[in-house]
């Protein structure tokens, strides 16, 4: 399934990313720091949704109490709950 997130206090504006079989597919960042963003996307591929969200929930980004790394792992969260 896809899901769409729009991020708060960070670069990027969103997040898409499918969810199959408990796996993370398929992220994509919309906006920031476009090579960074597409590296994570590429570690994060096939990995278990909470394996995920255990790695890069917490991350800041300078003086920011998120970034986006956690701002994927809160999209994933919301994810679960759906």
């Amino acid at each position: 399934m896809q899901y769409t997130y729009k991020t708060h206090g960070v670069c990027s504006q969103a997040i898409t990313f499918d969810v199959e079989d408990g796996k993370v597919r398929n992220v994509q960042f919309f906006g920031g720091c476009n090579g960074n963003l597409k590296g994570i996307g590429a570690l994060v591929e096939g990995m278990d949704i909470d394996e995920v969200i255990g790695r890069v929930e917490g991350i800041h980004c300078g003086m920011k109490q998120t970034s986006c790394p956690d701002q994927l792992a809160q999209a994933l969260k919301q994810a679960k709950q759906a």
